[in-house]
């Protein structure tokens, strides 16, 4: 999963980047309101995390623009501030749910994975696929009654492709939702993990469910 994190103080910022990464999600930060709005109206991210202390427009600001401007990713909201109206003031301006400082990063990370499976998408808490599940939360992935052992970045493809399943997605989109800015879009990275994961989910198995569509991209059968 694709994940912005806005916190202007670089120490949370470094700390939230590198647990998320650690958890195989791809992650843009931003230091500023105006950056954030920015990145969140550029991109396509599965969630955001958004501090509502920011030295520009607040946290309410931002969220409250990028609703008016279309943009209905999860928000996640991080605050000293817990005041039944300041809770309020962040629900109201858009944001999904709502975290107090200081916070435990397993529940922000548990948060996370509830905020990703509501509407408009399904978004069932385990996938399945044919004989193919994985679950989110534990980061497990089995093919029938065997586990696969998955590292991070294998696992954040494979969920990408389980929420499509039988859709065609193009190098594109999986860059764009699996790695941050740190990957030029005419790398081969996308193809070296769609190896890997083929090596792991279909070779022992006997099956070809990972397939190229020449000129397209891939697609999870």
């Amino acid at each position: 999963m694709r994940v912005l994190v806005v916190e202007d103080e670089v120490k949370m910022a470094g700390l939230l980047k590198r647990g998320l990464e650690e958890e195989g999600y791809a992650v843009d930060t931003a230091g500023d309101g105006q950056e954030a709005l920015w990145l969140a109206t550029e991109n396509p991210y599965d969630a955001v995390v958004l501090d509502v202390m920011l030295p520009d427009l607040d946290g309410f600001e931002v969220c409250k623009r990028l609703r008016e401007a279309g943009r209905w990713s999860p928000v996640l909201m991080l605050t000293a501030r817990d005041a039944v109206p300041d809770r309020v003031s962040g629900l109201d301006a858009g944001a999904d749910d709502y975290l107090t400082k200081p916070f435990s990063f397993a529940e922000l990370l548990a948060r996370l994975r509830a905020l990703v499976r509501r509407p408009p998408l399904e978004r069932p808490t385990v996938l399945e696929v044919g004989d193919l599940r994985l679950d989110p939360a534990a980061h497990r992935v089995w093919r029938g009654e065997t586990e696969v052992q998955l590292s991070a970045k294998e696992f954040a493809l494979l969920e990408t492709f389980m929420r499509r399943p039988g859709e065609v997605l193009s190098r594109f989109h999986l860059l764009e939702h699996c790695w941050d800015h740190g990957y030029e879009n005419r790398s081969n990275v996308v193809d070296v993990y769609v190896r890997y994961l083929r090596e792991k989910i279909d070779r022992p198995f006997g099956r070809t469910s990972l397939e190229t569509v020449r000129g397209a991209g891939y697609r999870l059968a």
